[in-house]
């Protein structure tokens, strides 16, 4: 089996004495950074709509697990079968209305189930479980529906809308830095907000935003002589650049 082989390799590359000079002295903290660069280079994958290249990015995803299950196998900890196990168990868990004798399923049970789980595991906080670990747009976004669902929330976009305002006038009355940057915090944090109430993903929509800006970068960074062009000249080649490419996806 193909799983079997990557699994054989990865004992090699770890091993004390044959292995890997990289692989075989890294922990869970040293490569989690790779994890996290992988799932997001599957992302990309799929906007990109590549599939050769999803397949390829999946598999380096499937090596990160793998990797981790290695580590904690040499730890005694648990190893890759006591991962796929405790996916399976969670997941029929998860949908007892398929595996069980729910009759009724949907996103709401499975909220129902997973603040099951929580409790379970002597949750204190309707905010526990949101990994502080996500990038932190994401975060903020789990943050507001986790508060959402005890009835901490606007009725309707009007409310983080009006917060927008409030926030971006407390950031221009600032002068010191590092109340600027907590202020900056809430903006940031309030546009997270009202695009949850616009049921607009807000990580989704920058990186649309940063695709845009890059084409249309690429593009006006062509022009000859670019780098010494005044701001006004670039501003043009700018504008030029909106309209082309607004006219082209027409």
């Amino acid at each position: 089996m193909s799983i079997a082989r990557l699994l054989g390799i990865m004992r090699r590359l770890r091993d004390p004495v044959t292995g890997c000079e990289w692989d075989k002295v890294q922990t869970f903290e040293t490569i989690a950074p790779y994890t996290i660069e992988e799932a997001y280079e599957v992302a990309d994958a799929i906007a990109r709509n590549d599939v050769a290249d999803l397949k390829d990015e999946l598999g380096d995803l499937l090596l990160q697990v793998v990797f981790h299950s290695r580590i904690a196998e040499e730890a005694g900890l648990f190893d890759i079968d006591d991962v796929a196990s405790a996916i399976s168990d969670k997941m029929e868990r998860r949908h007892p209305h398929i595996f069980g004798d729910a009759r009724i399923g949907g996103h709401h049970l499975w909220e129902q189930v997973k603040a099951e789980e929580r409790a379970a595991k002597g949750s204190q906080s309707a905010l526990d479980g949101v990994a502080a670990g996500l990038p932190a747009l994401m975060r903020a976004e789990k943050l507001q529906k986790r508060a959402a669902r005890t009835g901490f929330d606007w009725p309707d976009a009007a409310g983080p809308r009006a917060k927008i305002d409030e926030e971006l006038a407390e950031l221009d009355a600032e002068q010191e830095k590092a109340r600027q940057e907590e202020e900056l915090g809430d903006l940031l944090f309030a546009v997270t907000n009202f695009a949850r109430h616009l049921k607009i993903d807000p990580e989704e929509a920058l990186r649309k935003a940063n695709a845009k800006f890059e084409r249309r970068f690429r593009a006006i960074e062509q022009a000859e002589g670019f780098s010494a062009l005044d701001l006004e000249a670039k501003e043009a080649l700018w504008t030029s650049a909106k309209r082309d490419q607004a006219d082209s996806s027409a």
